[in-house]
């Protein structure tokens, strides 16, 4: 029998923990099927409930990722990311790791972004405890073996060439180092190969020091489950992961982006470019600074990318350009805009003209109509609902809101849209694109160049 100091002290802390989750429902404005809790230790914890497959996933969010990389460490949250499949403390061979893969029948995977890198496992709902304690064994005690960074150093490589041979990276990376200045490493995701090529376990371990730590992380369990039962078990075994006794963020805090001070046009040269692209991109808002401008961005984008949009019918309808894009993509640490067109080849002069018609003309009160907005607004709250439909990507939609945003971003998300209107978006175009430095990359190749001459006429005015 358990000592009776012992049992007040449990029911103490589960009446405590029910408090912080009862306050933290009603705070977060959660979906029904979703349940929040946050672990002494610092870890957040979120369970979905689907039942609509007996299946499972596990989902780890860490706040690192390139966003966290200075030069001398580009690309390492991305090697870290692939040792994470590997051995560690209780599964210390190859072969012990892959017999409890198999063991739990186990789908795995993670992904590297920039403010955000993630794990998941995807199991029946019988293996949910062992899947809980295979993943709690990987993010607290990884093994970084020299013979295994060697193994991945051929992978990355892989993904290395997978990229370089797409014609549009090229001017990506342009558009990137001109974009971000000294600060390009914390955007640059895949990251410097020479870097990881010559990484070591010692930087592996700087890494685990400085952010993995439950009080920077998130435990996604979403599926066929019931929240209470998988609360219990995630208590029971990541209760004891020791936090931090440092916030990495202040530590080691992150360095704000300096502001474009004037518009740069250049020229990228491929041979494997078979037609020209054009991308004007600027320094859009983010979520620590300017929140609601994030939402018009997304209306913004989603107007302009209709066929039907004056945009479209300028340039695609015309016969000026072959496709155009508008986007933003919403980051905590700014969120680039982009204007991308690939215009007709032998126009592209003329397309070229047109496209900086269009961005005078952004702003005006005409440019879209309250029907435009109004439709907008509708398909991106549908979109959302689509995209939460397959439970293991709602799981990583998830942890993506939560490192770049909130989850409570995420989640009132409809209702924010909602509140956008024309002059939102007006005031979207004059804060961040309209008169403001940027930069123009025109990816060709040569032998299109040597005929069109580009520099002659790809400038700014």
């Amino acid at each position: 029998m358990l000592p009776f100091t012992y049992l007040k002290k449990k029911y103490l802390f589960s009446f405590i923990l029910l408090l912080v989750f009862g306050v933290a429902q009603a705070q977060m404005q959660l979906p029904e099927n979703m349940f929040f809790q946050k672990l002494p230790n610092g870890l957040e914890v979120l369970v979905v409930e689907d039942h609509t497959i007996p299946m499972v996933t596990i989902e780890i969010g860490v706040k690192n990722g390139s966003f966290t990389e200075p030069p001398e460490f580009n690309g390492l949250s991305h090697l870290y990311e692939h040792l994470f499949f590997k051995t560690n403390k209780y599964y210390p061979t190859h072969a012990e790791y892959n017999n409890q893969v198999n063991k739990l029948d186990i789908s795995y995977n993670g992904t590297t972004r920039e403010e955000l890198v993630n794990y998941y496992f995807t199991l029946p709902k019988e293996n949910l405890k062992g899947g809980l304690e295979f993943m709690n064994s990987a993010i607290r005690y990884p093994r970084f073996r020299k013979e295994d960074m060697r193994q991945e150093n051929e992978i990355v490589d892989a993904e290395f060439q997978r990229h370089e041979s797409n014609p549009y990276f090229a001017l990506k990376d342009a558009i990137d180092h001109q974009l971000w200045g000294d600060l390009f490493s914390r955007k640059n995701v895949i990251g410097n190969h020479a870097i990881i090529l010559s990484a070591t376990p010692d930087k592996m371990e700087t890494i685990k020091n400085k952010y993995y730590w439950p009080n920077n992380s998130i435990l996604v369990v979403a599926g066929d489950v019931k929240h209470q039962e998988a609360f219990q078990e995630v208590e029971r075994i990541f209760t004891s992961w020791v936090p931090s006794k440092f916030d990495p963020f202040k530590k080691w805090p992150i360095p704000e982006f300096k502001p474009l001070t004037k518009t740069n046009y250049f020229v990228v040269e491929s041979n494997i470019a078979q037609v020209p692209v054009i991308q004007f991109s600027w320094h859009g808002p983010d979520t620590r600074n300017d929140v609601a401008a994030t939402y018009a961005a997304d209306v913004f984008s989603f107007i302009l990318n209709q066929k039907a949009s004056k945009l479209s019918e300028a340039l695609e309808a015309s016969g000026l350009a072959l496709s155009v894009g508008v986007n933003y993509y919403t980051q905590k640490y700014v969120g680039p805009i982009s204007f991308t067109v690939t215009p007709n080849p032998s126009r592209i002069q003329e397309c070229l003209a047109e496209m900086k018609k269009q961005l005078a003309l952004w702003d005006a009160d005409d440019y879209f109509s309250e029907k435009q907005i109004e439709r907008a607004k509708r398909l991106l709250a549908t979109e959302q609902v689509e995209r939460n439909e397959i439970t293991p990507e709602y799981a990583h939609t998830l942890t993506f809101w939560w490192a770049s945003a909130s989850i409570d971003y995420y989640t009132s998300y409809q209702e924010n849209l909602n509140k956008v209107t024309k002059a939102d978006l007006q005031n979207y175009v004059r804060k961040y694109i309209k008169n403001k430095p940027y930069v123009a990359g025109l990816l060709i190749n040569k032998e299109m160049s040597q005929q069109v001459k580009p520099t002659t006429f790809f400038k700014a005015d």
